[in-house]
């Protein structure tokens, strides 16, 4: 280890900044939200630096470097362009052992700027001791990336309520208690912004450590549900929230569709309980409101994972029903619904300044019961994406042209969207349901029907007419 990891209080203590340009004003940013008083020796400010120091965050001393500014300084940064100012800091600094940084310079440094994740008060530093920034600030974006945006908030959420809860609980049941705040439904609703409900949470978790003197189960609290959408199937589809709460769920109920990449987003020791339902299976939906019951009322945190997005021919709507008739706390996080990844994949725009003003989305066996505007649904410049729909494609086909729709209206299938193997084929109404049979296509797959279907990446630089003759060809 080159380098100890530290975090210095630089609270209203003076800094010292040694340059004028905008590497200088980058240093000046942290010193100033570490609530340093900064002082920047140069004879030009960078426009930032003007503005910091218009702003009164700094100071400014127009000369060029000599010792006797360090004197009462408590740490100092040389940020000039001009090495030999720089390794006269650093000597100075070194001589009257003030800690001192060099940009890009380690050798002539006693410190280090580290890539930073503010979560204040939750700070993360990640640094390579300085042999590789570029990589420091990619493992910073990744860890960046799994750390909620309100972690602060839930730091001084627990703060706040420190005193409250060491005249409470004894020493040893202290500790289990926040652990089960951490896990809870306490921090996913300081999490979600629910400071209400995170403060009735907190006061029922301690009343329950209260009446069994601190010996209440990893989940006292009870259970809560993540109704999380997976996507077209792309891990790195996934929304940070998914990934965050995928992180904590303690169990994981998994559609059909739903591939093992993502699965492993998951948390290593969460239990994996797949529920995908097969076409005609209409026990499962019971089967999964079952579990859901069950999970939470033995304090578990539940992950629902769906496809696509929740809310679109997901079910999500039902289970959610479910967990309000039973108090359940839940959290639903949307997902990129598979039309719009499907639609992103094929390059095809679902909707278009010339060719579509409005988009439908469709389950295939909606129609089975007539309920469907057919009409509406043929018309020329509105995009239609059918979910489901591949068994019933001849079907399909021959209610849209039933309601008025030509022969060569535009059609595309995209068969495992974003996924490993994708297709997609182009044609119109009168050959689609012969081009899928002869290519095989099987789900998942979505049918796209209407002008944009015709669209394609050649379509983007010229003109494209709104009847554009269709292509019969695998993309």
């Amino acid at each position: 280890m080159d380098y100890l990891p530290v975090f210095l209080r630089l609270n209203e203590r003076p800094a010292l900044i040694v340059g004028g340009g905008r590497v200088a004003a980058r240093k000046v940013e942290w010193l100033v939200r570490s609530g340093a008083r900064v002082t920047v020796v140069a004879p030009q400010l960078h426009p930032e630096l003007q503005a910091c120091l218009s702003r009164g965050e700094c100071a400014h001393l127009a000369s060029v470097f000599a010792p006797e500014q360090l004197a009462g300084v408590a740490v100092v940064v040389a940020a000039t362009d001009d090495e030999t100012v720089n390794a006269a800091v650093s000597d100075a600094a070194r001589r009257r052992d003030i800690p001192v940084n060099v940009v890009d310079a380690p050798e002539l440094s006693t410190f280090i700027f580290p890539a930073i994740i503010d979560r204040s008060p939750i700070l993360v530093a990640v640094s390579s001791a300085g042999t590789a920034p570029v990589l420091t600030r990619r493992v910073r974006e990744q860890i960046e990336a799994l750390l909620p945006t309100r972690l602060g908030r839930l730091a001084r959420f627990m703060g706040e309520r420190r005193r409250e809860v060491k005249k409470a609980l004894g020493f040893l049941a202290r500790r289990a208690f926040w652990e089960r705040i951490v896990g809870g439904t306490t921090a996913t609703c300081v999490l979600a912004g629910d400071e209400a409900g995170a403060a009735a949470a907190f006061a029922g978790e301690l009343r329950t450590s209260q009446l069994t003197r601190g010996t209440a189960s990893e989940h006292s609290g009870g259970g809560e549900v993540y109704l999380i959408g997976a996507g077209p199937g792309d891990p790195d589809l996934l929304t940070l929230r998914a990934l965050q709460l995928l992180q904590q769920a303690d169990v994981i109920l998994y559609d059909r569709l739903v591939p093992q990449g993502i699965l492993e987003r998951a948390r290593r020791d969460a239990e994996r309980i797949p529920v995908g339902k097969e076409v005609g299976e209409h026990r499962q939906q019971q089967r999964i409101h079952e579990l859901l019951l069950q999970l939470t009322a033995a304090g578990k945190r539940v992950a629902r994972l769906k496809g696509g997005d929740p809310f679109i021919f997901g079910r999500g709507g039902e289970e959610i029903e479910l967990l309000a008739a039973h108090n359940i706390p839940y959290i639903v996080v949307p997902g990129i619904t598979a039309a719009l990844g499907a639609a992103a994949a094929a390059e095809i725009p679902l909707t278009h300044r010339r060719l579509a003003h409005s988009v439908t989305f469709v389950t295939g066996h909606a129609g089975e019961d007539g309920e469907l505007h057919w009409e509406a649904l043929a018309q020329p410049r509105h995009t239609v994406v059918f979910y489901m729909g591949i068994a019933q494609l001849p079907a399909i086909v021959a209610k849209l042209r039933a309601a008025g729709a030509r022969a060569d209206h535009p059609a595309a299938i995209v068969e495992r969207a974003a996924l490993p193997g994708q297709r997609v084929l182009r044609s119109d109404l009168q050959h689609i349901a012969a081009l899928a049979a002869r290519e095989r296509i099987v789900p998942p797959a979505l049918l796209i029907v209407g002008a944009v279907a015709a669209f394609g990446a050649a379509d983007a630089v010229g003109a494209l007419a709104v009847a554009a003759p269709a292509r019969q060809a695998l993309a």
